[in-house]
């Protein structure tokens, strides 16, 4: 399956879930999209609710599904727990890293500012969003792209950074510091029905 290109708001409606973790797009609109979205009662299987627990997941960090399922056979062979270690490796990808320190506001513009050449990894250009870091890479806009206005706008509206990151103002840089803890991270999602989904 590729990957979701669609209206994020209307995905997150039908999942009843903020994609973009804002809540903005259910704001208006808290029911599931169509003309009778907001008169269906919909009832939803075991497994239904598994597929729609690993479609979360799934759409809010823009994977297709042979990257998110890599991801989870990747997970599964790290030490500690399975649940734990998946978030760990979708956290660590450069695109929701460049998204985590304000380069862009949501995770598609920061794959695209990958994808375009504008960010480097301890120094070095990578334009691979799937790129994953380690704790201790520094990742920066590159010099000839910091006059870049969608990443001074994104900057700007920045509020708050996970402590996982650091960053450096002055050199428009980022150091991931460490691996997320499971606390830090979206408190909506139940990680164990995705490992049941896909042990089923």
């Amino acid at each position: 399956m590729a990957r979701y290109t669609g209206s994020v708001n209307r995905k997150s409606r039908y999942l009843s879930f903020s994609i973009l973790e804002s809540g903005k797009e259910l704001a208006k609109k808290p029911y599931a999209p169509g003309q009778h979205g907001s008169k269906k009662s919909r009832k939803v299987s075991n497994y239904g609710a598994q597929l729609q627990e690993k479609q979360k997941v799934r759409f809010m960090y823009g994977l297709n599904e042979k990257q998110f399922k890599t991801l989870f056979e990747k997970a599964g062979k790290m030490k500690g727990v399975h649940g734990d270690n998946l978030f760990k490796l979708l956290e660590s990808r450069l695109d929701n890293l460049v998204y985590r320190l304000g380069f862009s506001t949501t995770r598609r513009g920061a794959r695209q500012l990958v994808n375009h050449g504008h960010i480097t990894v301890n120094g070095a250009k990578v334009d691979i969003p799937s790129y994953i870091c380690k704790p201790g890479d520094v990742i920066a806009v590159k010099d000839n792209a910091k006059d870049l206005v969608i990443i001074k706008t994104s900057l700007e509206a920045l509020t708050k950074r996970v402590e996982f990151v650091t960053y450096d103002e002055n050199k428009m840089a980022g150091t991931y510091v460490r691996y997320p803890e499971r606390s830090e991270l979206n408190a909506d999602i139940n990680e164990s029905m995705i490992i049941e989904f896909y042990n089923r």
